[in-house]
Order: structure tokens, then sequence, then C-alpha cells
């Protein structure tokens, strides 16, 4: 049991299991005491109990649905007053598998709802307090298929798109406020998202599904190294500084008075 002094409070939310429940795990041991915020009241307190006799720290729990816009707005306000919060791990999401037309459009709205909407509004809240106090982090977590737009459900992902252009907009308009901005793009990842999603991750080739352990530790070694974007499953991390150079160098060309030669009437 750790009796040290805090280095602040984590909000996590989608903290019940998977991902989100490792992230609670990993910054506990790092010395960070928590909020967990979930819909699943007992798992939330199940790991707040072992995490709390494990390191010691303050472990709260708030049990959420943030697709409910009561329930989000009370995490909002944590976030704007709790003057303790130096993280926010943006991890409560929802996916699909499902092709457009098979898919029911009133799931994808509930995506949209929790991986988009949720996910700004808290920022939204936390970004304002963290400038004010001078610091703080935010980590988002998106997906490979954000930039890979072949891949499962469109709506899916094109949230999680969205998720990393808004992580991009945000680290331009908060650098010079002392805040980081990690955006995070796991791959296939063991978690049970998959099953909800429809497809269990066990039946997907395992040489592609990582364990939430690693995928969590790799993404905290990127915090650590000052990663703005880190992708634990590539290889070669000069891909995505030259895709990401390409792409910036791309914008600057679209702006001209007149349409390009090859649009000309004839």
């Amino acid at each position: 049991m750790s009796n040290s002094l805090s280095k602040g409070v984590a909000l996590v939310t989608g903290a019940s299991g998977g991902i989100g429940a490792v992230y609670a795990d990993r910054l506990a041991k790092r010395g960070f005491d928590l909020i967990l915020v979930a819909r699943n009241e007992a798992r939330l307190t199940s790991l707040s109990a072992r995490l709390t006799s494990e390191t010691g720290r303050s472990v709260k729990v708030l049990r959420a649905d943030l697709s409910n816009k009561a329930d989000l707005a009370k995490v909002e306000a944590i976030l704007r007053d709790d003057p303790n919060i130096t993280i926010l791990v943006n991890n409560a999401r929802a996916a699909s598998v499902a092709p457009l037309l098979d898919a029911d459009v009133e799931r994808m709205e509930e995506i949209i709802s929790l991986n988009i909407t949720a996910l700004t509004r808290l920022t939204y809240a936390a970004a304002p307090a963290f400038a004010a106090r001078g610091a703080g982090t935010i980590i988002n977590i998106g997906s490979v298929v954000g930039i890979s737009p072949e891949t499962l459900n469109g709506v899916y992902r094109a949230t999680k798109l969205y998720v990393i252009a808004f992580s991009h907009s945000l680290q331009h308009e908060l650098a010079d406020k002392c805040i980081r901005v990690q955006t995070v793009l796991p791959g296939a990842t063991a978690t049970d998202i998959w099953e909800k999603a429809g497809i269990p991750y066990q039946n997907l080739p395992a040489s592609i599904v990582m364990s939430t352990e690693d995928m969590v530790d790799a993404a905290l070694v990127g915090l650590d190294q000052g990663e703005l974007v880190t992708i634990p499953g590539l290889y070669d991390g000069d891909e995505w500084t030259r895709f990401e150079t390409a792409r910036r160098a791309l914008s600057l060309r679209f702006g001209n008075s007149v349409p390009v030669p090859r649009y000309e009437l004839e």
C-alpha cells in the first residue's frame, strides 16, 4: 500500500473493464487518485476496492451513462469544479461492425452520442479548468480505423476519425496553455467491445489482437515520451510522421481563388 502524496486525480471514463480498467490500475500505481466513471456500478465498486487495497490511493466511483444528458452533465460539473483533477482519460466508447445497409440508425446515433458528443463535452469541461491552472493532460482513446475508412462500420470509423481531428485541433490550440493532449490509436484489442459490436475478439486472428495491458502500457510509455499520437501496434513510428507531414503539406495547397485547370470548361 502506498502512502505517498497524490500526483492529482485522474478521471477515467469507461472504467468498469477493458482499457479503462487497465488505465485506472496503471494510473493508481503511478500515484494518482481516481474518479472512475461507467455504467456498471458493481464492476466499478469492485475495481475501486481492489485498487484502494493494492495502492492506497483514493478511488471514487461515479455510475453514469454518458449517452444520457443528465448523467453527462454530472461528469462535466466534476471536471469543471474539482481543482485536483489533472488527467482526463476519454475512453468510454461504443462500436459496431454492421455494414450500412444492415445497421440500425438508432444504434448509430447512440455511437455518435458516446464517441463524439460525450468526448467533446467532457473535453470542453476539462480544458478551461486545466488552462486556468496551467497544467493538465487529456488522453483521447481513438482507433486505427480512424485512418482506415475501409475497416468495420462506417459510423464507428467516422467517430474515430473525429477523435483524431479533434485532438489535432486541441493540440494546436492548447499547446501554449501547458495542456497535453495525447491521441491513442489502438488496433484490435482484447476487450468485450468487440462482442458488443457483433464479433467477439476471439474470432479474430490472434496475431492482430493486443492485450489491454500491453496496449495501455505502450500508450503510457508514449505519453512519457511526449508523443502527440501513439499507435501501439505500428512498428515504424516514422511512418506516422511521414503520413502527417504529407497531410499537412497537402492542406496548404487547397486555397485557390479559381478552379484548377483540370476543371476548366471546354
